[in-house]
């Protein structure tokens, strides 16, 4: 019934298509034409899988609604492996089609300068320089960060992140302008302010989720219209709730996979800024935004994927397919910015800042080292000292009772007749 459905709809929608295209006539316009071609293909492609693609983890508000960013997922990873054999120049002006006020160099913004909390100078608002960063990435921050937690689930993943990015904003602001931002911006606005109030407020609202009670009833089977527009409303809510539980202390394979995490997270958090430079988009262009708000969808998907596969390995056998798209498209973006700017990337850190990232990288392996394989290895080492030491114990014991000579004779006569049965 699925797949005769998907043929009529694939059907109707390819006879709709066809009909507007007789009705006017073919414009000369080659690049017109391409446009619209692409968009037609694009419109058959998703139709085609928000009905017979593979359903995710999550089921409301709809599992349409999720088949359909999978298949968003996989049109945009082709346009990044188009961008990335394309030369920089055809690259950047292949924008142009998208929106024709792409394709022209952007002067990067500093947001470092003078980073005085009181400017005593300008006596017109000494408090000038807090106003200058009250732009809309602020509430930008604030609303990502709420719902980068509603995804990762865990406050201590989430405040890794959140410092984890301020200290690569402090390592890369030699290679991005975009980075440099005074100190206080760093760690008052973006990590108590916005992200740390966005991750308070996204805990929040976890726990009133694992306290609803999951108890669904039929729209029609609801008496009161108060009843059906709460119902109508809840349809919006998860259908059953998880609690996530990383734990990525207790063995080697979950701490390696909460390592992988965060690198992804970081790394796609780059790609945002880096994106930008290379292509040449400003950061209030709506295609950022777009892009913002696909990670979004796609993200939560990918994260409860992962955490079946890490939680329940027997069951789930292999990693979801969401996971692997997400993996892919924050890769291939990252080969597009190596390709498109190379310098750019392989500015040299600064001997201080290397010096840091040696040293944390070190304290991290060195830990890894101790917490799986030295701690086990001395764990081990006690215990068996210690049966050793209770078998000497009641040894000891028995001997000064006075009957511990037979006892070992009865127990080494024991041994020989079963060694002779063998």
């Amino acid at each position: 019934f699925r797949r005769a459905h998907t043929l009529t709809v694939l059907f109707i929608l390819t006879c709709a298509l066809g009909y507007v295209t007789l009705l006017e006539e073919t414009p000369q316009d080659t690049a017109y034409n391409t446009k619209r071609g692409i968009v037609a293909s694009i419109l058959v492609f998703l139709c085609f899988g928000v009905t017979q693609a593979k359903d995710g983890p999550f089921s409301r508000p709809h599992p349409a609604y999720w088949r359909f960013w999978l298949c968003v997922s996989v049109v945009y990873e082709l346009f990044l492996i188009f961008i990335l054999f394309q030369t920089v120049q055809d690259g950047r002006k292949f924008m142009k089609y998208i929106d024709p006020h792409l394709g022209v160099p952007l002067p990067e913004r500093d947001y470092g300068g003078n980073c005085l909390i009181y400017d005593p100078g300008n006596e017109t608002d000494p408090f000038h320089n807090i106003w200058d960063k009250l732009d809309g990435f602020v509430p930008a921050h604030f609303f990502g960060w709420y719902l980068k937690t509603l995804m990762i689930r865990d406050w201590w993943m989430c405040m890794i992140i959140s410092v984890m990015f301020e200290f690569l904003e402090y390592s890369l602001e030699h290679q991005l302008p975009n980075f440099s931002e005074c100190w206080w911006d760093h760690w008052i606005m973006d990590v108590i302010l916005c992200n740390g109030l966005g991750i308070y407020c996204g805990m929040k609202t976890l726990s009133w989720l694992s306290l609803k009670t999951y108890k669904w009833q039929g729209l029609w089977n609801i008496p009161t219209y108060k009843g059906k527009m709460k119902r109508i409303v809840f349809q919006f809510t998860p259908y059953s709730w998880v609690k996530f539980e990383w734990k990525p202390a207790s063995s080697l394979r979950r701490w390696l996979a909460v390592c992988g995490i965060i690198f992804v997270f970081l790394l796609a958090e780059l790609n945002t800024f880096y994106l930008k430079f290379v292509l040449w988009m400003p950061p209030e262009h709506y295609l950022v935004l777009l892009r913002l708000v696909f990670f979004v969808n796609v993200g939560g998907v990918a994260m409860r994927e992962i955490y079946d596969f890490m939680d329940d390995p027997k069951f789930h056998k292999k990693l979801g397919q969401q996971a692997w798209l997400v993996a892919a498209i924050t890769a291939t973006e990252f080969l597009i910015v190596v390709k498109y700017d190379p310098y750019t990337l392989t500015l040299s850190l600064p001997f201080y800042i290397t010096q840091c990232w040696i040293l944390g990288i070190i304290l991290v392996l060195t830990w890894t080292a101790w917490r799986f394989f030295i701690r086990d290895i001395t764990l081990r080492y006690k215990e068996i000292r210690r049966q050793k030491q209770e078998h000497r114990h009641e040894k000891d014991r028995c001997l000064s009772n006075g009957d511990g000579h037979s006892s070992i004779l009865d127990e080494q006569n024991g041994n020989k007749l079963r060694e002779r049965k063998l």
